[in-house]
This record gives C-alpha cells, sequence and structure tokens, in this order.
C-alpha cells in the first residue's frame, strides 16, 4: 500500500452487497447462527413471493471462495441507493459478465448459462430479480441496518482520526493485519499480493458477512474490503421499548421518544426516520432538547450529531 493508497482510503456502504451476502446466510443457515431470527421471517416473506429468484441464488454459490464481481460493483460514492448500484450493475461489460461466472460457477445452471450467453439482456432480468428479492428480504430491515452500517462508519472514521491507519486497522477484524508495508488480510481459500492503485481503498462495512472478511479486487472498480460491522449481535434482537409515560407527561411524547432514541450519537436525519417525524419537526425538539442539556451535539465530518448527556440518561432512567 503507497502512500497515496493510504490517502485515498475512504468509506462507503452498500445495499446491494448486502443482498449479495444475505443469499449466502439463507442457503448455509448452519453457518450463520447469529442471523436466525432475520433468516426465519425473510424466509417466510420469500416462500410468499411470486417471482423466480433462482438467478440470484445460483449466481451465489456456497461455500463462497469467489463472488461474481458484477454481483455487488464498488460503490462510487459513500451511501448510494439500491437503483444506483443496479445501474452500475447494468453497465458491466459483456466480457467482463463471462469472465466472472466463468471463474466463481462451476456448474451453470440454466439461468447463469442464459446470463453468460447474452449479459446484455440478462442483466436487466437479474436486476429486476434482485429488487424484488430486496423488497422482501431487505428492504423491512434496512433503516436498522443502515442506522448500523453509519455508525460503523462514524466509529471507524473517528479511530482513523485518532490514530491513523494502523489503529484503524487494528480494530477492522482479527483477519486483518496492519504492517508498515501495508496490510495482511486472512482468507480461507486464497494466497497472493496485490499492489494497490492509485484508486485506493474502500472499506465496506456488511451486516451479514461475520466473521470473515471479502476482498474485491477486479480491476473494473477499485479495490475494497468488506468487513463485520460492529453491533451486528443486537441488530436483530427484538426491542423493549421502553415506558415513557411519565417522562411524556414532563416534557412531552416527541420529546420523550427522541431522548430515548438517542442510545448511540445519531443525526437528524436519522432520528426522523427512526421516529417518523419529519425532519424540520425532529430538529425543533432537539433543539429545546438541547437548550434543557438533555442532549449535545458534536460534529463529525460533514456530520451533526445528537446524543443524551449525563443529565438527559438520568432523567430517562429515573422515568422509566
Amino acid at each position: 500500500m503507497s502512500a497515496e493508497g493510504l490517502a485515498r482510503i475512504r468509506f462507503a456502504r452498500s445495499p446491494l452487497w448486502e443482498v449479495t451476502a444475505s443469499v449466502r446466510v439463507l442457503k448455509e443457515p448452519g453457518k450463520h447462527p447469529l442471523h436466525h431470527a432475520w433468516r426465519a421471517e425473510a424466509q417466510s416473506r420469500l416462500d410468499r413471493g411470486t417471482t423466480d429468484l433462482s438467478l440470484l441464488f445460483d449466481l451465489v454459490p456456497t461455500p463462497s471462495k469467489i463472488l461474481p464481481g458484477f454481483l455487488a460493483p464498488v460503490p462510487a460514492g459513500q451511501r448510494p441507493t439500491l437503483a444506483e448500484e443496479l445501474a452500475d450493475l447494468r453497465s458491466v461489460p459483456e466480457h467482463s459478465v463471462r469472465a466472472m461466472i466463468e471463474s466463481a460457477v462451476r456448474t451453470p445452471s440454466e439461468p447463469v448459462r442464459r446470463l453468460h450467453a447474452d449479459p446484455a439482456r440478462e442483466l436487466s432480468r437479474l436486476a429486476e430479480v434482485i429488487e424484488a428479492y430486496w423488497a422482501l428480504a431487505v428492504e423491512p430491515w434496512w433503516p436498522e441496518m443502515q442506522d448500523l452500517l453509519d455508525q460503523d462508519v462514524r466509529h471507524r472514521g473517528a479511530l482513523l482520526v485518532e490514530g491513523g491507519a494502523a489503529r484503524l486497522f487494528s480494530e477492522l477484524s482479527p483477519a486483518v493485519e496492519w504492517r508498515e508495508d501495508g496490510l495482511r488480510v486472512r482468507h480461507r481459500y486464497f494466497e497472493g499480493t496485490h499492489v494497490l492503485d492509485g484508486r485506493g481503498l474502500v472499506l465496506v462495512p456488511s451486516t451479514f458477512i461475520w466473521p470473515v472478511v471479502f476482498s474485491k479486487l477486479e480491476p473494473l472498480w477499485p479495490s475494497a474490503l468488506r468487513y463485520p460491522s460492529r453491533g451486528i449481535g443486537a441488530l436483530w434482537a427484538p426491542k423493549r421499548p421502553a415506558s415513557l409515560d411519565a417522562l411524556t407527561a414532563v416534557i412531552g411524547r416527541s420529546r420523550a421518544v427522541l431522548l430515548a432514541e438517542l442510545d448511540a450519537p445519531r443525526s437528524t436525519t436519522e432520528l426522523a426516520r427512526r421516529t417518523r417525524m419529519s425532519a424540520g419537526n425532529a430538529s425543533q425538539h432537539l433543539t429545546a432538547l438541547r437548550a434543557a442539556g438533555l442532549v449535545a451535539v458534536q460534529r463529525e465530518g460533514r456530520y451533526v450529531l445528537y446524543s443524551r448527556t449525563a443529565l438527559g440518561t438520568g432523567l430517562l432512567a429515573g422515568a422509566g
């Protein structure tokens, strides 16, 4: 990893990668007990669906030694939408699609053979299949997943600021080790050396890949390292709603709910989505809570984040 490569480290989240990684969980449930609660509900939803998902599932071999790179191109921005990533998927060159299928799928099914024969047409079909899968198996949980991934990125960014690349990579995953000349990433099936080009390295937190990491090294995209996000164990745990009646009587329902949601630093946009308030309404209430000393504001890069103060935490605990 050169100095230029270090200077171009960035983070991104990828809804399309979460689709691909979640298919692995569905196909090998015994290897992913952490996601049992999600799998049970998602499989039930998929069983009630009407779209043939075989093309997507056939493209994700298990065990996943290699995944076809076009399934999840490296995001160009930090927070792409699924629609933006599917547009990138549709634009992958035909010869690249064929080469990736040949390297990743040992025994192609009939849907995969059709994709190999006519990538231009079948990539559009694949995008439609992914949209149907997303609506049933990922989208219902996506707001919580977004929050988790965004919090992970903010945490890792703070580590980079505090201790540089060595601190960042030392806490990324047990499979990742920082050395003076770059990274050592332990993979089960492969060994080799890869020199980063001037496009740097994209770090992508993921909900569904714990405990392993995935490297993406195709020349079509910047190099990427996908790693398990922090806090996954609590993601699917049933939420116990706080009893806010006593606090509501004092500060009002909306402000009590916002205070309860600040169990981690969050932006106005995140809080509005979690509480189903408008951003303007949430901002008004947060301003009032801040004036009362119940919440504090901090800036992390381009994010403005609210967090509970000790007074706010004590008030919430005493009321509930």
